[in-house]
């Protein structure tokens, strides 16, 4: 029973969510936008793949000035979704600055695309 409820929660979260390419990143931010130079590619959640789960993540990452992802802050998507961003994020190198950033990065789930 706990399953079919925590599924259905899942379910009705990923509603109205919009599809995407497979798992392609953009990076926007009306401030600041750093190259990206190393970047890890998201692993697709196995659970939200067997539940059709898709859409856009969209966080903040702040940037140190070495380049380094300092942290991820959620700004929408399916929590299932924003987890997976978060561990590759984390992981991405930007090139070097004067000062610390904030970036915005979208990052777009499809599980027909794998």
């Amino acid at each position: 029973m706990r399953l079919r409820c925590f599924l259905f929660i899942l379910l009705a979260f990923s509603y109205g969510l919009g599809p995407a390419g497979m798992v392609q990143a953009q990076q926007s931010s009306s401030e600041v936008v750093r190259p990206v130079v190393r970047r890890t590619e998201p692993r697709y959640p196995e659970i939200a793949r067997r539940m059709n789960i898709y859409g856009i993540v969209k966080v903040f990452a702040v940037v140190t000035p070495d380049g380094k992802v300092k942290s991820v802050e959620p700004a929408g998507g399916h929590p299932l979704l924003i987890e997976a961003a978060r561990e590759a994020i984390t992981q991405w190198r930007f090139a070097p600055a004067g000062a610390e950033s904030r970036e915005l990065i979208e990052l777009h789930f499809n599980p027909q695309s794998k």
